[in-house]
């Protein structure tokens, strides 16, 4: 490549006139508008959309910038690739805002959406905007409701009773992320549990299906997370009688049934019906109060470990069927209702949350599992391991693991239990008794009961003109044109139901509506689709790596089998960004502690502060934000500006070093860029761009035309500026990626250790590349290894190309 003009070395690098220039001249030009069918290879990848309730901060350029370096990367690597965004335009954090500011959700999302364009512009991401979803538009979310008609159709969405957090002042439920220090994030007050009917997605029937990873390629740390979250526990279901209640039973799960004998006492959680059943008149009052202090916790607080261990003696009895031993019941909010049966068998002796509780009221601890066989008056800590049964009766002696099957066997052949698997997973809870959200289709009828809204009536549009004001319940329950309707079997006088979809359900399948957002007759285009799903390439938060990517899971599942996808996973590949803080805390608009880009981008360029934040460390590890190092990335692309606004010199000597070093980053880059690697890549490159402003001749040209190639991806327009004033030909980011040629990176000349019996005994300068033979004559060749070996038989020689010989002789 050879310059067209004669530019001067003191032309300054000014990414205020060539960014904005290069912008406008892809979006004229169409460079990231996607063709189904190109030439290259169809490659799908897709970062997590935004909620667009405020402004783009540093947070949200270090999820972008490094997966927009990745989709440039391999669409240089010979792929077409699909790069979409939308915006996950509903929810709590928008309508929040909007009643802070006394504006319509609707207008304050349109107004961050439009700004959030622009951001994503001046980051330089190649998005084919083109594809974009937009979560809060009609013909989007008409989509979450025809799949909400499917699953009802199918059993996959139901309407149950359950208890919520619930917040009195706003009227509404919330999350549990939403309740702070038991109190509601919005208002500050107090949450009370409460129960309310709901409706229900269940996902608990894929809970074995989602457990599995196969052909996936997914970080061990988001596998677990999510198999942690589904909690598939195998053991057995047993029943204690309640004494002097001749129709009541105690049903619990265990995963130790071999520990049965050591149960000493029972733990119902505060909310199990049998409370109140089982209760004496003199424990009433202690339990009561119990029972309503632990209804006002979230499920995260009960089951701290750090928490000290609460509870209260219900002053009944159960009888332990195995031992015969008569055990007192208590409730306690370490258990919960919603986790197995609300009920667990307290084996303080095995168990240490048992044993805390069992210490902090005076309880017996009896051991009935010993890792050495016998039989300790006293235990210091609860022992959890396998070993052999002891105490148990006609079971003493049997290893634990035996017990296991055997304790449960029996607990079938009398009638008292079975064999059972139970999971931690709980079916999706999607109600909310918010605005701005998707519409439930289900109508109330007088005759006719829950009747879903026909799919010829859809979208259930969601009225604009309601009066929002976050107190007094769902706002769709005050307007009553919403509300009021017809039911469609009778024809009568119905009511619309109130609460809106959970906005995990818009994000639960936005990916099928990118490939075509505006066919309207379908969620997705069949025959377009095909060319691009499954995701090749999802990146996002690892705060998200449990719900959302859980809920899309079960979404693919249920539409595959409903007949409407053809594969069961939505994400072959999955990478998650760390999390970027400032001050120690996460960047939150509600923290008030963001970083507005803007400022950075108006003093270095968008291109410094993209580098920047790939530079800071381990993208997958997360960064505290600290701009105090950006000078020196800002210093790196003024080198590279010189040098690729330096003329050409054809003539004079090459630089074999240079060209080995060249050959070595091409290497280098290539690999952290596959591995996520962005800051050391760009360490690399810094390397290879001090060592190009030293060296002069043909040598430093072609560096120069590698190093604006491999930075293309990191800082899009600088080196689409250098590109074209190199006298480059089309677009920079359609290049091939530079190809790595390992004869060429090889040294001419290397050290070699030689060493006699493991000892260095010699550094030898050889050519590169020799044979292992040569290795090891020139090694015995030698006089210091000669020396070493003084006379002994070599029994064997080691080599380690072009790195070193060991000389072994016999002892």
């Amino acid at each position: 490549m050879t310059s067209q003009t004669q530019v001067g070395r003191t032309e300054r690098y000014t990414p205020s006139a060539i960014e904005p220039k290069w912008q406008a001249h892809w979006a004229s030009t169409g460079l990231h508008e996607t063709p189904d069918d190109g030439e290259k290879p169809n490659y799908y990848f897709v970062t997590m959309f935004p909620y667009p309730s405020g402004d783009m901060h540093i947070g949200h350029w270090y999820a972008m910038a490094p997966s927009d370096c990745e989709a440039r990367f391999i669409r240089m690597r010979g792929h077409n690739v699909l790069f979409p965004m939308g915006f996950d335009a509903f929810g709590i954090n928008a309508e929040n805002a909007a009643i802070d500011r006394g504006i319509h959700p609707a207008e304050w999302t349109e107004r961050n959406m439009a700004h959030w364009r622009e951001q994503f512009r001046a980051l330089g991401a190649s998005i084919d905007w083109r594809r974009e979803v937009v979560t809060c538009y009609p013909e989007y979310y008409r989509w979450n409701q025809w799949m909400f008609l499917k699953l009802y159709e199918k059993g996959l969405a139901y309407r149950a009773t359950a208890p919520v957090n619930w917040c009195p002042r706003d009227e509404t439920v919330l999350a549990n992320e939403q309740v702070i220090n038991g109190r509601c994030e919005r208002c500050d007050t107090v949450v009370v549990k409460k129960d309310l009917t709901q409706w229900f997605y269940r996902i608990t029937q894929y809970a074995d299906e989602l457990l599995r990873f196969d052909g996936l390629d997914w970080p061990e740390r988001v596998r677990v997370m999510q198999q942690n979250w589904i909690g598939r526990s195998e053991g057995a279901e047993i029943q204690f009688p309640v004494e002097g209640h001749r129709d009541a039973a105690i049903r619990f799960f265990t995963t130790r049934p071999d520990t049965i004998y050591g149960a000493t006492f029972m733990v119902l959680a505060p909310e199990h019906p049998l409370v109140p059943v089982i209760t004496t008149p003199a424990q009433k009052a202690a339990v009561d109060a119990y029972v309503a202090r632990a209804r006002n916790e979230s499920d995260i607080e009960r089951t701290s470990a750090e928490r000290p261990k609460t509870g209260v003696d219900t002053g009944a009895f159960a009888t332990n069927v195995f031992s015969g031993e008569r055990i007192p019941i208590w409730i306690a909010d370490y258990v919960l209702a919603s986790y197995g049966t609300g009920a667990i068998m307290a084996v303080p002796a095995h168990d240490e949350r048992d044993f805390a509780f069992a210490e902090q009221y005076g309880l017996p601890i009896k051991e009935v599992v010993s890792p050495d066989g016998d039989t300790h008056a006293t235990l210091e800590t609860a022992y959890m391991g396998p070993g052999t049964m002891v105490r148990s009766g006609p079971y003493s002696g049997t290893s634990s693991e035996v017990g296991k099957k055997a304790i449960a066997s029996e607990a079938r052949k009398t009638g008292i239990g079975k064999p059972s698997v139970t999971y931690r997973l709980r079916d999706w809870l999607i109600s909310r008794q918010r605005y701005w959200g998707t519409p439930i289709p289900i109508v109330y009828c007088p005759t006719d009961g829950i009747v879903p809204v026909p799919e010829d009536q859809l979208p259930v549009v969601l009225p604009r003109d309601v009066e929002i004001t976050g107190r007094g319940g769902s706002p769709l329950a005050r307007v009553e044109s919403f509300v009021n309707t017809t039911c469609s079997k009778c024809g009568g006088p119905a009511k619309r139901e109130t609460d809106t979809m959970d906005t995990f359900v818009d994000s639960s399948w936005y990916i099928y509506r990118y490939p075509d957002p505006t066919i309207d007759t379908s969620f997705m285009n069949v025959d377009v689709a095909k060319k691009w799903v499954p995701v090749r390439h999802y990146t996002g938060g690892i705060e998200h790596a449990i719900l959302h990517l859980l809920y899309a899971r079960f979404m693919t599942k249920a539409l595959r089998d409903l007949g409407y996808l053809w594969f069961g996973e939505p994400f072959l590949h999955v990478r998650n960004q760390g999390t970027i803080v400032f001050n120690s805390r996460k960047m939150s608009k509600s923290r008030g502690n963001v970083v507005a880009p803007d400022e950075y981008v108006a003093q270095y360029g968008a291109d410094t502060l993209r580098l920047f934040i790939m530079f800071m460390g381990p993208w997958t590890e997360g960064n505290d934000w600290d701009a105090s190092g950006i000078e020196g990335t800002w210093r790196f692309l003024h080198r590279v500006w010189g040098l690729g606004l330096t003329e050409p010199s054809p003539r004079g000597d090459r630089a074999p070093e240079l060209d080995r070093m060249v050959q070595r980053t091409i290497k280098k880059v290539t690999k952290d860029l596959e591995a996520y690697h962005f800051n050391t890549a760009i360490a690399a490159m810094m390397e290879l761009s001090t060592a190009t402003f030293h060296a002069s001749g043909p040598s430093r040209d072609d560096a120069t035309d590698a190093l604006v190639l491999l930075l293309a991806p990191f800082a899009p327009h600088i080196t689409e500026e250098l590109w074209q004033r190199r006298g480059g030909v089309g677009s920079v980011h359609t290049q091939a990626w530079p190809a790595y040629d390992p004869a060429a990176a090889r040294d001419v000349a290397i050290t070699v250790v030689a060493q006699v019996n493991g000892k260095v005994r010699d550094r030898l300068e050889l050519p590169a590349g020799l044979a292992d033979e040569a290795l090891k004559q020139a090694a015995l060749a030698s006089p210091k290894v000669a020396q070493a070996i003084g006379g002994k038989r070599v029994d064997r020689l080691i080599v380690i190309a072009d790195r070193l010989v060991n000389v072994v002789t016999e002892r």
